[in-house]
């Protein structure tokens, strides 16, 4: 073992460990480094429990004005108020990457994900923006998890809720586009889940001229509707839902 994969490995472990114990009171985690974000949230569906995310920086250190450029990995828990033994955890290396697009934030959603009549998930939604002015870029992420012993087990990965993008002059000319999903439970299911009702919601803007000749126009599309189905391990994602 090298002495930065043994750094990394206890900067995993102590950090749940410390976010465990934190968050027995939901208060801000201990964070090993200097780098990385953490949220705890009370699950109203189960009250007595709190759910915790941790996501700390890995590796790949490149000096910027926006933090470090590299990897981030994710610890959940799930604790009893009072109680800092975690009833269920989730750790993986590597899930989030900072770069160009620049890792920003994580928050924790616990509204009425009900995949079965005993089955309740919670979602861990993931910000990033770019920092380019003429090439906007910002993306938000949703990924869902379930309860099963004492491991949280991922069930939606990463989403694309939230997307913004284009090319413009900066003042007037280009174009920029913006989608927007919403998630709701179907009546249907797959696999012993129910199905995911998806409604992507698209605004495209154009621009041209310049100055007080400046002349642009806004669409907004239809609202589209896509089922996502459980096939016995994960929600299938179509093609340009799922983000980094």
């Amino acid at each position: 073992m090298t002495l930065k994969s043994g750094w990394v490995n206890c900067v995993a472990l102590c950090g749940l460990v410390m976010t465990t114990q934190a968050f027995a009171d939901c208060e801000k985690p201990f964070l090993a480094g200097d780098f990385g974000y953490s949220v705890c949230k009370d699950w109203p569906a189960y009250p007595g429990l709190t759910i915790t995310a941790l996501s700390q920086f890995e590796s790949g250190y490149s000096a910027s004005d926006y933090g470090p450029q590299g990897k981030y990995d994710l610890n959940l828990a799930v604790v009893t108020a009072g109680d800092s033994k975690p009833l269920a955890t989730y750790h993986k290396t590597s899930v989030f990457e900072s770069d160009a697009i620049a890792f920003e934030g994580l928050q924790l959603d616990t509204a009425r994900y009900k995949l079965t009549p005993e089955v309740r998930a919670f979602g861990v939604r993931a910000t990033f923006n770019g920092s380019s002015r003429v090439n906007p870029v910002s993306e938000k992420l949703l990924s869902l998890y379930v309860k099963e012993g004492d491991k949280l087990r991922p069930v939606l990965d990463k989403l694309i809720t939230y997307e913004y993008g284009g090319e413009w002059d900066g003042n007037c000319a280009g174009e920029r586009y913006q989608y927007t999903r919403t998630v709701e439970i179907g009546q249907t299911s797959s696999h012993g889940f129910a199905d995911l009702i998806v409604k992507t919601v698209s605004t495209s803007e154009t621009g041209k001229g310049q100055g007080d000749a400046c002349e642009s126009k806004t669409m907004t599309a239809k609202p589209v509707l896509t089922t996502l189905r459980y096939d016995g391990k994960t929600y299938v994602l179509p093609q340009g839902f799922k983000g980094l």
